[in-house]
C-alpha cells in the first residue's frame, strides 16, 4: 500500500545514505509534534498574526544553519508548516530528527502549539491497465518530474503527488483515479468517523494503517496513518 512513498530506493543516492525509519524518528528527543506522513517529516505550528509567522521564520532560518539542512516550509498568517527530508522519495535521516528537534526549540521558544489536525498531504493514484504506461501524458500535463517506477511529483513539492498502478480488473479504454490522503496516525481515524457521519461509507480497511472510504456517489479516498507507523 503505497510503499514507494517511502520505502523505495534507486534514486540516485549516495552509498553513505543511512535512512532513518519514522519509529526511530519519533524516538528521537525533541521531534515530539512532528507526524511522518508521505514524502518526509511534517509539522504545523499556530500563529496569532503574519508577523509572529515571519518571526517564526527568522528561527526556522537559524535552526536550518545550525544544523546545515533546509526544510521546505509554508508561511500563512494562521501558522507555518514545515517538511523535512533528506531523499528525493520522502526518506529520512538523522539530519532530519536534528533539524525538527531545532525547529521546535524555536517555536516553543515563541510560544507556539502544534496543531496535528492541519496536517495532511494528498495524491492522485491513477490506475492503468497493465503494460499501459501513462505517465508521459501526465508528466506532460503537470510538469511533473519522476521518482522511481511509481510516482511523479511536483519539483517545487507544492501540488499532490501522482502514484500509477495497475488496475486489479482490467478495463481496457477506462482509466481510473482517486484520492490518497496521508495524516498523522492520530488523526486517521478520526477522519474516518467524519466521512462516515458525512454520509460516506467505509469499503476496505486495515486499521489503524489505512481506510478506503467511498463518497456518497461512489468516488474513493484513501485516507493513511500508515507512514507514521512504519519501522
Amino acid at each position: 500500500m503505497r510503499g514507494s512513498k517511502m520505502a523505495q530506493d534507486g534514486n540516485g543516492v549516495d552509498d553513505g545514505f543511512v535512512r532513518l525509519m519514522p519509529k526511530e524518528f519519533h524516538a528521537t528527543r525533541g521531534v515530539e509534534d512532528w507526524s511522518v506522513l508521505f514524502w518526509g517529516a511534517h509539522v504545523f505550528y499556530r500563529t496569532a498574526s503574519f508577523a509572529q509567522a515571519a518571526e517564526f521564520m527568522a528561527g526556522i532560518a537559524r535552526a536550518a544553519a545550525l544544523v546545515g539542512h533546509d526544510p521546505d516550509v509554508d508561511v500563512r498568517p494562521e501558522g507555518v508548516t514545515v517538511r523535512t527530508f533528506t531523499r528525493v522519495d520522502g526518506a529520512l535521516s538523522a539530519v532530519d530528527a536534528a533539524l525538527a528537534a531545532a525547529v521546535s526549540e524555536e517555536a516553543h521558544r515563541l510560544g507556539l502549539t502544534s496543531d496535528p489536525t492541519m496536517l495532511q498531504i494528498s495524491g492522485i493514484a491513477v490506475a492503468q491497465d497493465a503494460n499501459l504506461d501513462t505517465r508521459p501524458f501526465w508528466e506532460a500535463v503537470f510538469g511533473y518530474r519522476r521518482v522511481g517506477d511509481e510516482d511523479l511529483i511536483d519539483p517545487l513539492r507544492r501540488g499532490p503527488h501522482l502514484w500509477f498502478h495497475e488496475l486489479r480488473n482490467p478495463r481496457p479504454g477506462r482509466g481510473r483515479t482517486h484520492i490518497d490522503l496521508s495524516v498523522p496516525a492520530a488523526e486517521a481515524e478520526k477522519r474516518v468517523q467524519a466521512a462516515v457521519a458525512a454520509g460516506g461509507r467505509i469499503a476496505s480497511s486495515n486499521a489503524p494503517y489505512w481506510w478506503t472510504m467511498a463518497s456518497p456517489d461512489n468516488h474513493g479516498v484513501d485516507i493513511a496513518g500508515w507512514a507514521d507507523f512504519e519501522e
